[in-house]
């Protein structure tokens, strides 16, 4: 473990006063991260047209009480489940690093700070003592299989909305592990280079984070994307879909923002949305789904718009 960041994974913690990050932002004494959404239902990694994206799917459940569950050709089916990869970029002037931290093991979830890096001297806060950004947000432990590790809540959201914007199905996504999953194309100044410097360091953190893998027990976690580098969810992992078993056919968008709330700070949030526009079309020509689902719906991605919240509308 990086020397630096050795301290994260200690079992006690002293509380200390932490700096306000507005003055510091006002003074332009901090670097930033920007938080980018990728194109929805595409790899983390993938650099081509994003309207030729094919990491999502169709997936009948014949059991729908399961985060995931088994997909299958034919009913009937329980549920019909739109599964799609969904990843978030930082390419902005430092790295996105939130700490959690509770005071002991009775509590449920941590309370989180975001910490900024100095732009004088590049230094970057090494514990949530330190980290000067107090957010709403809270982490907790996921003992459910695939996970068993700490979520940071409320960082995604993904919703299917009308062509005019009603939404008619939000996700059940309940928290994410952040880091450094793969590099984007972006060329970009403060990306952690070779070095003895701060950031590379926190980066060779975050490229194995795991946020307390099997440490149920942890009073601190530390989670964050670093400059030039995304976090992806593919379309198999537990809840990465929206239900459409009572969709109508019809076309529509599917949206995925992340920090909607803006209670992280980032240098912009122009870029904090992105979605596709699909149609659903019942077998049979049917307007509504059947009773009895035996046969999916057919899906067609039609387009996809990096950066928009909408993309169904005036859909030639």
């Amino acid at each position: 473990m990086v020397r630096r960041y050795a301290a994260l994974f200690a079992t006690t913690v002293l509380v200390a006063m932490s700096v306000g990050p507005s003055h510091a932002q006002a003074m332009g004494t901090v670097l930033l991260p920007d938080l980018r959404q990728a194109a929805v239902g595409c790899a983390g990694d993938y650099s081509g047209n994003p309207s030729w994206c094919v990491d999502w799917d169709v997936c009948l459940v014949v059991d729908p009480s399961g985060a995931n569950g088994e997909c299958v050709k034919r009913g009937p089916a329980g549920a019909v489940r739109l599964r799609f990869t969904t990843s978030a970029e930082n390419i902005g002037d430092g790295p996105l690093l939130i700490y959690g931290r509770r005071e002991h093991l009775g509590q449920h979830g941590m309370s989180a700070r975001q910490a900024l890096q100095s732009a004088v001297d590049g230094s970057i806060p090494a514990s949530y003592e330190q980290a000067q950004h107090p957010i709403p947000a809270t982490m907790y432990y996921e003992p459910a299989a695939t996970h068993e590790h700490w979520h940071l809540l409320g960082f995604e959201h993904f919703q299917l909305r009308t062509p005019s914007g009603d939404t008619l199905v939000t996700d059940r996504k309940t928290g994410f592990c952040l880091g450094d999953r793969y590099e984007t194309g972006d060329r970009l100044p403060n990306r952690p280079g070779k070095g003895d410097s701060p950031e590379e360091e926190l980066a060779d953190v975050l490229a194995g984070n795991q946020c307390g893998h099997h440490v149920p027990e942890a009073l601190t976690v530390m989670q964050g994307i670093s400059v030039g580098h995304g976090d992806a969810y593919l379309h198999t992992v537990d809840f990465q879909w929206l239900d459409i078993t009572t969709v109508p056919s019809g076309v529509y968008d599917v949206v995925n923002v992340v920090n909607g709330d803006r209670t992280l700070m980032e240098k912009s949030y122009t870029n904090n949305a992105s979605s596709m526009a699909i149609s659903v079309r019942w077998p049979g020509g049917a307007t509504e789904p059947p009773a009895q689902i035996i046969d999916p719906p057919q899906v067609k991605l039609l387009r996809n718009c990096p950066g928009r919240e909408r993309c169904a509308a005036n859909f030639p």
